[in-house]
């Protein structure tokens, strides 16, 4: 679903993350599964993810990120009116980690939602957040999304083992009654039929009338994933720049989720987007899901190549499949 050019009266205006301080590196991986250092490279560029401890989850990472946004930004929590968590891998099935998050700052006035849009999840969170201060029904949106993807990969399977890591970003969006246009366009799509692609069994024990392998841990079937990602987006990015009636000229960085480099280095290609404007964080984070996103931008803003007033293009997609993609002003306040 494509949404027509809108006034957007949302910006964002602070970011935070964290990641765990435990690293899987590949080395460790050589210990643990029949694959090398140079065969996870060759075939997804990551080095090294963080994991997660045993007693640590999502909400705790996500918390953290919070934090962090607020040490850096100076930025007030207690004035927050609704938070929206995008995971996949919750603490609980109920109370939610928006919930957890809420009861750790005491955000009294602050109502709570979990959101589950897989690696496609903040984009998704990011829409939500806009629409609803776009509207007028709330001003200070808290955005958080974290994912403990460690505590779902199968260490047996190293089709799946190398690839994910842990990690949370959380960002304010905030009401801007003067603002023209902070979120600039939009495109949503979904394609349930593949759902089947990549999933994680739960309650269900078949799908379609197909059992389900592997309870409780991921199970992917990463070629066909990577082919409609690489259409699937690219065709996005187009319909998002003719909403914003913009050229790829006027795109300063690209952050598309952060699956796999190769996947990254193929929609470049096929958008014709240069790989130079791309940020990313797979190489040291792996695929951390809905947390990839934030991570990217915290990378950017770390080595001063995303500023103030640049024009991003955001792209989510994942699992069910589903995808998301939106372009924004950034407006986060530079600190250097």
């Amino acid at each position: 679903m494509a949404t027509p050019k809108s006034l957007s009266k949302a910006r964002i205006t602070a970011l935070g993350t964290y990641v765990p301080d435990k690293i899987l590196t590949n080395e460790d991986l050589e210990r643990l599964v029949d694959t090398s250092d140079e065969w996870i490279v060759q075939r997804t560029g990551i080095k090294e993810r963080h994991i997660a401890a045993e007693d640590e989850f999502t909400s705790h990472l996500c918390i953290r990120a919070a934090e962090r946004l607020r040490e850096t930004y100076g930025a007030a929590l207690d004035d927050v009116d609704l938070i929206i968590a995008s995971t996949t891998t919750p603490d609980f099935s109920f109370p939610t980690v928006s919930c957890r998050v809420q009861q750790h700052f005491g955000m009294e006035r602050a109502g709570a939602i979990d959101l589950n849009a897989t690696c496609a999840g903040f984009a998704y969170a990011l829409h939500l957040a806009n629409g609803m201060i776009s509207s007028g029904l709330h001003r200070k949106i808290l955005v958080v999304a974290g994912e403990t993807m460690s505590k779902i990969t199968d260490y047996t399977d190293r089709s799946t083992c190398i690839l994910f890591g842990d990690g949370a970003g959380a960002v304010l969006v905030e009401a801007d009654p003067e603002l023209s246009g902070g979120f600039e366009s939009v495109i949503l799509g979904t394609n349930g039929a593949g759902g089947i692609h990549v999933y994680r069994t739960g309650l269900a024990e078949q799908m379609d009338g197909q059992p389900l392998e592997g309870k409780g841990k991921i199970v992917q079937n990463g070629r066909e994933v990577f082919k409609w990602a690489v259409r699937t987006v690219s065709a996005g990015i187009e319909q998002l720049l003719e909403q914003a009636e913009l050229t790829r000229e006027d795109i300063d960085w690209f952050v598309p989720h952060s699956a796999n480099l190769r996947m990254i280095e193929s929609i470049c290609e096929k958008a014709d987007l240069p790989l130079a404007k791309t940020l990313q964080s797979v190489q040291d984070m792996g695929n951390t899901s809905s947390a990839s996103i934030p991570l990217a931008l915290q990378a950017g803003v770390n080595s001063g190549r995303l500023k103030f007033g640049d024009r991003v293009l955001l792209y989510g997609f994942g699992s069910g499949l589903t995808h998301a993609g939106l372009l924004l002003r950034w407006d986060v306040p530079d600190l250097s």
